[in-house]
């Protein structure tokens, strides 16, 4: 089992920066990716970025890729998310997954997930 802690979130104003943290713990070499996604009320979870730990590889949802940065601290075992210029349509809980596949964009491909955490944009 994986087990993921995410930490971060708040409430913000319009214009603001964020960075996530995701913290993994238990048999983390079942994960190669590790993912950020978000859910906003009534809508589905939508991917945001992901990351391998080895390498360090990167991919991004084209409609946050101008103003996200995924990072990782491989000796830390955490994986970052950081978020600028905050909108209020970026209002949502934000999880991080894990996943044995290489930067899958699904939800079905992570079978790990933290309980999330709340971001709140205020215009």
């Amino acid at each position: 089992q994986v087990q993921l802690v995410e930490s971060g979130g708040g409430l913000v104003q319009a214009g603001d920066s964020l960075r996530l943290s995701c913290a993994a713990s238990g048999r983390t070499s079942l994960g190669y990716t590790m993912g950020w996604f978000r859910q906003a009320p009534g809508s589905e979870r939508e991917f945001v970025s992901a990351i391998t730990w080895s390498g360090g590889i990167t991919r991004y949802a084209d409609s946050m890729k101008d103003r996200v940065t995924i990072s990782r601290d491989n000796a830390k075992n955490t994986v970052y998310l950081q978020i600028n210029s905050l909108k209020p349509e970026d209002t949502a809980v934000y999880y991080c997954a894990s996943s044995p596949r290489i930067l899958p964009r699904e939800t079905n491909a992570y079978p790990y997930w933290g309980q999330g955490t709340q971001v709140t944009v205020s215009s």
